[in-house]
């Protein structure tokens, strides 16, 4: 294979990753133009259409998707044997990708940082912030942090926190007004925060548990949001009920700013895992980090 041949399969491999000629191009180090014509110069090299091309958005044709299921192992275990090469430096390098939600970005992952590549000053990391769930196989993560509950089982997954808990609050104000709930199915008759799943768009419905009884509610309010951080201040100015979790609201609950409701029925569940792919030989960036933060990795 010449050399251009493979840049050019890595340049379609970008293309899908990164959603569109424009977004990928800057990574490959080249204009969308340029990427374009490089792609039709495969198509044609190859006889077939790869990429569906609209005004608005670019995607694999179907075999375009198969090209790309073959593509992408291929790469894996040329970045595995450039990573091997690597790891026989006295020090780990190279670049290290993670996928992370927010939450886990602000209060996991942004204390680690400075004192990880202080260790490791010839690691790069390229973290990006995503409440979506991504396949991180197909987009060339090297990991990614999720709750427990939506890591898939054929990954490797290890711990990065401890228990979570997520608790019904109100202001004040809002149960002067309304009173308060004494059970889960009084939020009903509430008015309640809603969040958005940033995956489906769908409502996230409220999860409760008290002595094996499990309960899932789906509530309704004045106020549907898909950013947890807009909840804080809403629940505070007493626009209704909010579910949220309770590193959120301790303080505020301390200090009497927001009442802790239906306390009985918020048990703790597994929280965040930093997971890779457990058929990937694991990159020397990412051992590190996991050596760093002191964490074996498991079976999920």
């Amino acid at each position: 294979m010449r050399g251009s041949d493979f840049a050019e399969l890595r340049a379609f491999a970008a293309v899908v990753e990164h959603g569109g000629f424009a977004r990928a191009a800057p990574h490959l180090g080249m204009s969308p133009s340029a990427l374009s014509q490089v792609i039709r110069r495969l198509e044609e090299r190859l006889g077939v259409r790869l990429l569906h091309r609209t005004t608005r958005s670019v995607a694999p044709s179907e075999a375009g998707e198969r090209f790309l299921g073959r593509l992408l192992p291929v790469f894996a275990d040329l970045d595995a044997a450039v990573a091997d090469v690597r790891n026989l430096r006295d020090m780990p390098s190279g670049l290290l990708r993670i996928n992370t939600t927010r939450m886990a970005a602000m209060h996991y992952l942004a204390p680690m940082i400075g004192p990880f590549l202080n260790a490791y000053p010839e690691i790069t990391f390229d973290i990006v912030v995503d409440d979506k769930l991504v396949d991180i196989v197909a987009t060339r993560f090297d990991a990614g942090i999720r709750l427990g509950e939506k890591v898939e089982r054929d990954m490797i997954a290890v711990r990065i926190g401890g228990e979570l808990r997520q608790v019904a609050v109100a202001a004040p104000s809002y149960i002067e007004r309304f009173g308060a709930p004494t059970t889960p199915h009084d939020l009903r008759h509430h008015r309640c925060i809603n969040f958005r799943w940033p995956t489906d768009f769908s409502l996230y419905r409220w999860e409760f548990e008290r002595d094996g009884e499990e309960l899932e509610v789906a509530v309704d309010g004045p106020l549907v949001v898909n950013e947890p951080e807009m909840v804080t201040s809403a629940v505070l100015d007493g626009v209704g009920i909010a579910y949220l979790f309770t590193h959120q609201v301790e303080p505020l609950i301390a200090t009497g700013r927001l009442m802790h409701l239906l306390k009985e029925w918020s048990p703790a569940f597994p929280g965040f895992y930093l997971y890779y792919p457990s058929r990937r030989q694991m990159a020397p960036a990412l051992r590190a980090f996991l050596d760093f933060i002191g964490t074996k990795p498991t079976g999920h």
